[in-house]
């Protein structure tokens, strides 16, 4: 008498009950998790930019007011 096991390998031996599985069951909740997460994805990929965009404007200003500085004759 076969095991579970055995007769689990034997069955998934066959490459179209593969097929089928990885159709029925993997697509579908592949395309669940990534309709959940595409929209975080989104909203972190737009906080980045945003990010960097005010790190940016933070190091501008912060030349700027160095600038200032050294033409007025203070040391910084």
């Amino acid at each position: 008498m076969k095991t579970l096991k055995d007769t689990f390998n034997h069955f998934f031996q066959n490459e179209d009950i593969k097929t089928d599985i990885k159709e029925l069951l993997m697509k579908p909740i592949f395309s669940m998790i990534y309709n959940e997460f595409y929209l975080y994805l989104w909203i972190i990929a737009v906080y980045n930019i945003f990010f960097v965009f005010i790190i940016l404007s933070i190091l501008c200003i912060l030349l700027n007011i160095k600038n200032n500085f050294t033409v007025n004759n203070y040391s910084v």
